[in-house]
């Protein structure tokens, strides 16, 4: 059949709150005009974030119930590491209550001046727990990774020759680790090939430099190596991560994403003195290392969530849809990173705005405006996260200014999609009537996720 339908029914519905454009532009207005700072009461299709927002199955609410909530030694962390190892094959599995709790513990111990820390791209908490410990975080993504409108299987591929000249500058000794995240969410959710996880592998092996996995979204990655690499067609997702996993000496995952859970993450390593000094700061910042921030009964949804991830009737509905909104924008004439990513479609905001500058934050121009259109909450992926002063005081923009519409699993139907790609169509016949921004408030760091902004 041509037809991809969901691999699952719908057993539990939660009503969503309808608002006017009039009501909206209110709401936005007293928000600051930051989608972060909206009510999600307020939001009719929220896409600010693919991290949390998974709907549950059936078995995982049943492993809610038989959660235990010893306090150590509990029977859920058992079935959570095994879960775990099953797929990364790393020796020690020190659960955290998220992501960024990984990070945290990693780069505090990692980290400090004069390091220095290399990925294919960093996201931003990566890069503010690295940042925070007073090292330096370095993209070294491929050429072909910075250009939104040229398409190739393998867009967040690490440039391997630049990672060369990176340790050579720096020096192997002040090189604590390297970072793959898979897929690379930064660079518009592009998968990275298993060929490129070997070369990056092989050029830290030589140079004794640890390679780590951050793994938020290690399923979507390997069912893009099974779709798109020679040699992988016949392999099944789990054996495809087993081998990704291989190549790297630990992994960060925030099990937010494809533990397809709610909160809950993990730090996995195979060096027993760095696992232990890890342990050791989990104690103190996290909880006992057989919960690490975790109920048992999260534990036990992520070990199921686990097996669910891998399984292939879902990943491929699970890619399909994401990319079935990509043809449906680029039908339209509007620009996106190409081709669609796994979690998410990336609007390239300077081809959409190109009459709005970094420094006045076009991707948030296109952000607010859907939000007002159609209800919908997106972020911002440009200059307000990733964007820098120079001594001067003048902005260093990012990379690439992008608006990211990032799809929750097992949320959303198709006709959820269509409103989605209607509401966009609509902002993009008025594009040129956008305006820009300006911070009213800034943090110092992480600065997107509380700014407040007026029109300029």
């Amino acid at each position: 059949m041509k037809t991809i339908i969901e691999p699952f029914r719908i057993k539990s519905v939660e009503p969503i709150k309808f608002t006017t454009k009039d009501e909206r532009a209110k709401i936005l207005e007293e928000a600051g005009y930051n989608p972060f700072l909206i009510k999600a009461e307020d939001v009719l299709i929220d896409l600010l974030t693919d991290s949390g927002t998974s709907a549950m199955s059936s078995y995982q609410w049943a492993g809610i119930m038989r959660g235990d909530e010893s306090y150590a030694g509990a029977k859920s962390f058992y079935r959570f590491e095994s879960a775990v190892k099953k797929i990364t094959g790393d020796t020690f599995i020190i659960p955290t209550h998220q992501g960024r709790a990984a990070e945290k513990i990693l780069f505090s111990i990692l980290g400090g001046n004069g390091k220095y820390f290399a990925a294919n791209t960093f996201f931003d908490t990566t890069r503010a727990n690295i940042e925070f410990s007073g090292a330096e975080a370095f993209d070294l993504l491929n050429e072909i990774g910075k250009h939104p409108e040229q398409r190739a299987p393998f867009k967040g591929d690490m440039d391997v020759i630049a990672l060369e000249a990176f340790i050579k500058k720096h020096g192997r000794e002040n090189i604590p680790l390297v970072v793959l995240t898979v897929t690379n969410n930064s660079g518009g959710g592009q998968p990275v090939s298993m060929k490129n996880i070997k070369e990056v592998s092989s050029v830290c092996k030589k140079n004794n430099i640890p390679l780590f996995l951050d793994a938020c979204r290690f399923a979507e990655n390997a069912y893009f190596i099974k779709m798109r690499e020679d040699g992988y067609k016949d392999k099944t997702v789990l054996e495809i991560c087993k081998e990704m996993f291989s190549y790297a000496d630990g992994s960060t995952m925030s099990a937010k994403k494809d533990a397809l859970v709610n909160i809950g993450g993990w730090l996995s390593l195979n060096d027993e003195e760095l696992a232990l000094k890890c342990r050791n700061l989990l104690i103190v910042t996290e909880g006992f290392p057989t919960y690490g921030g975790l109920a048992g009964r999260d534990l036990e949804a992520i070990a199921q969530g686990l097996d669910e991830v891998v399984d292939e009737h879902y990943l491929q509905y699970r890619i399909r849809s994401t990319e079935y909104l990509g043809e449906k924008l680029l039908s339209n004439g509007i620009p996106i990173i190409e081709p669609p990513g796994g979690h998410a479609i990336y609007i390239d905001a300077k081809r959409f705005a190109p009459h709005i500058p970094p420094e006045q934050f076009p991707g948030q121009a296109i952000t607010c405006e859907m939000y007002v259109e159609g209800g919908i909450r997106a972020c911002e992926i440009g200059t307000i996260m990733f964007g820098k002063y120079d001594e001067n005081g003048k902005t260093i923009p990012a990379m690439m200014e992008l608006v990211r519409l990032a799809i929750p699993r097992r949320v959303y139907t198709q006709s959820h999609i269509d409103y989605v790609a209607e509401a966009v169509i609509e902002v993009y016949k008025k594009r040129n009537e956008l305006n820009g921004y300006a911070f009213t408030y800034e943090a110092p760091i992480l600065r997107h996720f509380t700014a407040r902004f007026k029109k300029t």
